[in-house]
C-alpha cells in the first residue's frame, strides 16, 4: 500500500494534502514526512491507477487483512469520550422519541453526550426475500453520544455494533463488519464519517491534560523501601560469600524490575477508577474520565509503560551494550529526577538513538533477501487436486486458547468434508469465511484439515484453492497474484516498526520476571522427568535440578 492513487484537488500552499485515514497505511505522519507525487500520463497509465490503486479500493493490509482505513489519535479519542458512560450524567434516565429531539436536547444543554438515557431508534434489516432494506424502530438503552453516532451506521450493520465504549480496536471491527456485511463502497463512506465526528467529537470534549492528571500511587514509597531492604539483604549475602557477583546482580536486577511491576500495576489500578455519587446519593466507582487514562485506554496515544515513568517509577535503564543498569531510576517525571538519575536516564535515550539508526538498514536488508528468495512464487493453476493439507487446531497453552481455532483457518480452503454422526457439516473445497467460522463454532469442531500453500502440489508456485483468501481483497485469490512478493514485504515490514518503538519507549529496560510455577486447571496426576526433588518442611518438593520434564 506504499503507492495509491488519489483524485486531485486543487488547493493554496505548497504542502501536500492527504487524507487522515490513509496514513496508517502509508505509515505517514505530519511531522514533515515527505513524499513523491507521480502523475500517470498515458490512458492505460491512468486506467491502471484507477482500477488498482485508487485508495478507496485498498482498505484492507495485504499482509493480514484487517482494515488500513481506521482512524487514529484524535479521532479515537473523540469517539471513545462521545461512547463512554458515565454515571449520574446531566440528563440521565430521559427518553427520547427520536434523534431529532435528543440533538435539540443536547443543543440545549439539557443533557450531557455520557448520559444514560433511552431512545427510540430506527434499524435497517435485510429482508432474506427481496434484498431490501426495511426499517423497523425499537426503543434502546444507551448513551447520548452513541446514539447520535447510529446515524451514520451503513444500512444492514445493528445499532449493537455501536452500542459500547469505541476504543481503536473496536473501531477496527467494527469497520471490519461494514466492509464484510455492506461492501466497500458503504464502508469508505463510513469510514469517512467517522472521522469527521471524530474531529468534531474531540474538540468539542476538550480534552487537555495537566500534571495533576498524573497520579502518583500513595503505595509507591512501601514497595521502594521494601525492595531497597532486599538489595540491601543480598549485597549483605555477597559480601558474606554466599552468593556470586553474577547472581547478585540478576537478583538485584529482578528485584527491581519486580517493584517496577508493581508500582505501574498499583498506579494503573488507581488511574482507572474513580469515586463518583449515584441518583440515590450513594457513594459508587465508575471508570475514571481521567484525561491520561482515557488517551492510554481509548488507543489514542501513549501505553501503560510510558504513563508508568510519568507517574510510577522509570524503572531500569540499559547501558548502550545492552545490558542492565541495576541500579533503577525510582522517580518519575512528574516528581523529578535527581541529577544522577538524569544522567543515567541519558544512557537509555541514546541507545534508544543509535538502534534506531542502525536497525532500519538491517531490516530494510531483510526484506530485500525476503523478497530475493520467494519472488518466484505466484499463483498459477486453479487448482492442483492435492488431498493433503495441514490440520488446525487452536493453540493452547497452560490451559488459555491463545489462538482460536477460527482465527487460525478464517480464509482457508478445507482440505476434507469435515463430518459429524455421518453428516457433512462442510464442504471440501469450501473457503472458510466468516460466516463458515461461526458455524464452525457453532458446532464445536476442534479441529479442520485445510489446504496449505506448503502441501500444494502445483507444479511451478501455488494454485488458488491451496492459498486460499486474498487478505488485500477480501475473496479467494485470483491466478497471476504474486503472493511470494506480498509474503515477504508482510514479514519484512513489522521489523522496521519494531525497532522505531525502541526510539519511542526511551530506552526503558523491559525484562520480564521468569515464570516460577505453572498453574493446572484441571486435575489429574503428572509425572516428573529426570526432575530431582527433595522435600521441605512443609512436606512439598522442591525441585534441584536444572534439568527435567512434566508429562
Amino acid at each position: 500500500l506504499g503507492i495509491q492513487a488519489f483524485e486531485p484537488i486543487l488547493i493554496e500552499g505548497k504542502a501536500i494534502q492527504l487524507h487522515p485515514l490513509v496514513c496508517a497505511a502509508f505509515n505517514a505522519d505530519f511531522d514533515g514526512d515527505q513524499m513523491a507525487v507521480h502523475v500517470p500520463l498515458s490512458v492505460e497509465a491512468q486506467l491502471e491507477a484507477r482500477t488498482l490503486m485508487l485508495a478507496s479500493n485498498n482498505v484492507l493490509f495485504p499482509a493480514n487483512g484487517e482494515p488500513s482505513i481506521v482512524p487514529s489519535q484524535d479521532v479515537v479519542l473523540g469517539l471513545y469520550y462521545a461512547t463512554r458512560e458515565r454515571i449520574n450524567g446531566k440528563g440521565e434516565g430521559m427518553v427520547f422519541s427520536d434523534l431529532p429531539e435528543l440533538q435539540r436536547a443536547l443543543d440545549a444543554g439539557v443533557v450531557e453526550i455520557t448520559a444514560k438515557i433511552s431512545v427510540r431508534l430506527t434499524e435497517w434489516t435485510k429482508d432474506k426475500a427481496s434484498g431490501e432494506f426495511v426499517a423497523g424502530t425499537k426503543l434502546v438503552d444507551t448513551t447520548v453520544g452513541r446514539a447520535l453516532l447510529s446515524e451514520i451506521l451503513p444500512k444492514g450493520l445493528p445499532f449493537e455494533v455501536l452500542n459500547k465504549a469505541l476504543k481503536k480496536k473496536e473501531i477496527s471491527k467494527l469497520i471490519n463488519a461494514s466492509f464484510r456485511k455492506c461492501g466497500l463502497k458503504e464502508t469508505v463512506v463510513f469510514a469517512d464519517k467517522l472521522l469527521q465526528n471524530g474531529f468534531r467529537l474531540a474538540t468539542r470534549a476538550g480534552i487537555s491534560i495537566c500534571v495533576d492528571d498524573m497520579l502518583v500511587p500513595k503505595e509507591k514509597a512501601g514497595v521502594i523501601e521494601r525492595a531497597e531492604a532486599e538489595v540491601k539483604e543480598i549485597a549483605q549475602q555477597y559480601a558474606s560469600g554466599l552468593v556470586t557477583a553474577g547472581e547478585r546482580y540478576n537478583k538485584v536486577v529482578d528485584i527491581w524490575g519486580k517493584a517496577g511491576d508493581e508500582i505501574s500495576k498499583v498506579m494503573m489500578a488507581q488511574l482507572a477508577k474513580q469515586k463518583t455519587t449515584d441518583r440515590s446519593g450513594k457513594e459508587v466507582e465508575q471508570e475514571s474520565f481521567n484525561s491520561i487514562y482515557m488517551m492510554a485506554d481509548s488507543g489514542a496515544r501513549g501505553s501503560p509503560a510510558q504513563i508508568r515513568q510519568l507517574a510510577g517509577m522509570r524503572g531500569l535503564m540499559a547501558r548502550p551494550d545492552g545490558s542492565i543498569i541495576e541500579t533503577p531510576i525510582t522517580s518519575n517525571f512528574r516528581e523529578g529526577l535527581t541529577v544522577l538519575q538524569y544522567f543515567i536516564s541519558t544512557h537509555g535515550a541514546r541507545k534508544g538513538l543509535a538502534d534506531t539508526a542502525l536497525k532500519t538498514a538491517n531490516s530494510g536488508y531483510l526484506t530485500r533477501r525476503l523478497v530475493d528468495v520467494a519472488q518466484d512464487m505466484a499463483v498459477v493453476v486453479d487448482d492442483c487436486g492435492t488431498t493433503a493439507g495441514m490440520r488446525m487446531r487452536p493453540i493452547i497453552e497452560g490451559g488459555d486458547v491463545i489462538e482460536a481455532l477460527a482465527d487460525r483457518v478464517l480464509g482457508r480452503v478445507v482440505a476434507q468434508d469435515i463430518e459429524r454422526d455421518g453428516e457433512v457439516l462442510v464442504p471440501a473445497g469450501t473457503l472458510l469465511d466468516e460466516a463458515w467460522v461461526k458455524k464452525l463454532d457453532e458446532y464445536g469442531v476442534d479441529e479442520v484439515l485445510v489446504r496449505s500453500a506448503i502441501t500444494c502440489e502445483a507444479r511451478y508456485g501455488a494454485c488458488r484453492m491451496c492459498y486460499g483468501r486474498d487478505l488485500a481483497r477480501g475473496h479467494l485469490v485470483g491466478k497471476g497474484e504474486a503472493v511470494g512478493v506480498i509474503a515477504a514485504q508482510s514479514i519484512g515490514e513489522p521489523g522496521t516498526q519494531l525497532t522505531m518503538r525502541t526510539f519511542h519507549i526511551g530506552g526503558a529496560a523491559s525484562r520480564a520476571a521468569a515464570e516460577s510455577g505453572i498453574s493446572v486447571k484441571s486435575g489429574g496426576k503428572v509425572h516428573l522427568i529426570n526432575v530431582k526433588t527433595v522435600t521441605n518442611k512443609q512436606g512439598n518438593l522442591v525441585a534441584v535440578s536444572r534439568s527435567g520434564e512434566l508429562g
